[in-house]
């Protein structure tokens, strides 16, 4: 593999000192780009975009050419392990991801392996020796995954939801179904990050887009401690360097003692939680990433100079801040927005890495 150029991103993971702070952007690879519209109409849908290494690292590389990001992300979905389990994802227009066989007993969890990352999931380890070769060094690769609980969600619902009460019934009425099926997806996630990291991911990223709507005990019992076991299973080193494990829950900011607990790296934040307190809280443990409220993107270019700056006095001197939005990036913001932002983090953070 090509000697990295730029390891900003992952010294700041692993909070040793940088000379400004970095910055990568949650979906920087995505619908706000014509360049990808183009491809992923040249693809013919968004799984067949995914499962072409070459497409998706093309995808992966363009926000790169127009923006002076500090890492890549894999180009990839977090159903890809649902889907390799045999529930048949599809997705609908206008109303996301679908799967024709959803989780609904006891029996239904049961039937279900644990994929081979090289086999059922080859083509997302094709796309990560696709991408690290295309990016000849420049900035690194993040892997990621769907945390086991968000999965489960979308396999017991049967697509996206607003109430989640299936899932909630299956956890109130049926708890041991339900942790029998986080716990196969604890596995199959170490197994998925870990053949990752093997072909070439330098940092993984595990997301817990729905954590936030249990309870605290919940969230302990059906989410963290299942992302505890995936921190406990990866693969901590590779190619002689550290490979840094971020875990982020949205609305999950009054559990970041606990998310550090688990041995993490860094807690991704979502703009819901002051970047300040969060230091403070777990600052000394943990590297914390985010957490501009992806919306702000909408605004006037002096009035997203302010908002950086505003989180960067947050955080305040030294290393252990990797910026980014709370979430993903609107489909409709304009690029030229993207491009102040990555810039004014950039420019305004200097002064705090002397």
């Amino acid at each position: 593999m090509t000697e990295l150029k730029n390891d900003r991103y992952l010294r700041a993971l692993l909070r040793q000192s940088v000379d400004r702070t970095p910055i990568w952007m949650m979906r920087q690879a995505g619908r706000y780009l014509p360049e990808y519209r183009e491809v992923r109409a040249q693809a013919g849908d968004f799984m067949a975009l995914c499962k072409n290494p070459e497409l998706a690292s093309e995808v992966t590389l363009q926000p790169l050419r127009r923006f002076p990001f500090d890492a890549a992300i894999l180009f990839s979905d977090i159903l890809t392990i649902p889907d390799a389990m045999g529930l048949g994802l599809y997705f609908e227009t206008g109303e996301g991801p679908k799967f024709s066989r959803p989780i609904q007993s006891r029996a239904d969890v049961d039937k279900i392996g644990i994929p081979d990352p090289e086999c059922e999931l080859q083509y997302v380890m094709n796309a990560v020796r696709q991408i690290r070769h295309d990016l000849k060094g420049s900035v690194p690769l993040i892997g990621f995954s769907g945390s086991p609980w968000t999965l489960a969600t979308y396999m017991v619902e049967g697509g996206s939801s607003k109430a989640f009460t299936k899932i909630k019934k299956m956890m109130y009425a049926e708890p041991e179904t339900l942790h029998s099926l986080l716990d196969k997806l604890a596995d199959s996630v170490i197994l998925y990050l870990n053949a990752q990291i093997k072909a070439g991911a330098q940092s993984v990223m595990v997301f817990d887009t729905w954590g936030g709507v249990l309870t605290p005990r919940d969230y302990r019992d059906f989410s963290l401690q299942y992302m505890h076991k995936i921190v406990d299973g990866l693969i901590k080193e590779h190619d002689g360097n550290q490979v840094p494990v971020t875990l982020f829950t949205k609305n999950g900011g009054m559990w970041l003692e606990q998310i550090a607990a688990t041995g993490c790296d860094a807690i991704g934040l979502d703009w819901t939680i002051n970047i300040e307190d969060a230091k403070a809280r777990v600052g000394g443990q943990v590297a914390l990433q985010g957490n501009m409220d992806p919306s702000m993107l909408y605004a006037p270019a002096q009035r997203i100079r302010d908002e950086v700056a505003q989180i960067l006095a947050g955080f305040g001197e030294g290393s252990g801040h990797v910026f980014n939005l709370g979430h993903g990036i609107h489909l409709d913001v304009p690029p030229e927005n993207v491009d102040i932002f990555v810039n004014a983090v950039h420019e305004l953070s200097i002064p705090y890495h002397k």
